[in-house]
């Protein structure tokens, strides 16, 4: 049987999210990095992408959050769902997105990924915000050991 686990394990971490979106065409779903601040998950964007455009017709979402160490036997799924809005660029907790994901130090951060992808003074960079209306936390930890030894260990 699953067991639950504290969801801030995850959302701390440089993971990767996927935001299900919906379209007339059926589901959509994309690969995003994210913050979690202000009990919401903010991930970045821009006014023209597909998945902001979805949202303004259809604001309901799901992101799935996955830590999968198969070395270690770890398996922890973490789900939120609920309304999610496009909001104009935040520009500081753009940067600390940024941070989580490529360190401390902007010196250090690429510069041509930051002239070409991850411009935070882009007019057309926005933040995409879901404030869960329910979370849930999988923990199938015990694929390799059985749920006796299951992480995290009690």
């Amino acid at each position: 049987m699953p067991r639950p686990f504290d969801p801030n394990h995850l959302l701390g971490a440089p993971l990767m999210a996927n935001l299900a979106t919906q379209s007339p065409q059926g589901p959509r779903n994309a690969p995003m990095w994210f913050l979690w601040e202000d009990e919401a998950l903010w991930m970045p964007s821009s006014a023209n992408a597909s998945s902001a455009k979805r949202l303004a017709t259809a604001p309901d979402a799901a992101v799935e959050i996955v830590e999968f160490q198969p070395q270690h036997g770890t398996l922890l799924h973490l789900g939120l769902r609920g309304p999610a809005q496009v909001e104009p660029m935040d520009i500081p907790r753009f940067t600390r997105l940024l941070a989580k994901y490529l360190g401390p130090d902007p010196t250090t951060w690429n510069p041509w990924f930051m002239d070409q992808i991850a411009r935070p003074d882009d007019p057309e960079g926005r933040l995409i915000r879901l404030a869960p209306t329910s979370i849930f936390t999988n923990n199938s930890s015990y694929f390799l050991t059985g749920p006796e030894l299951a992480w995290p260990k009690e």
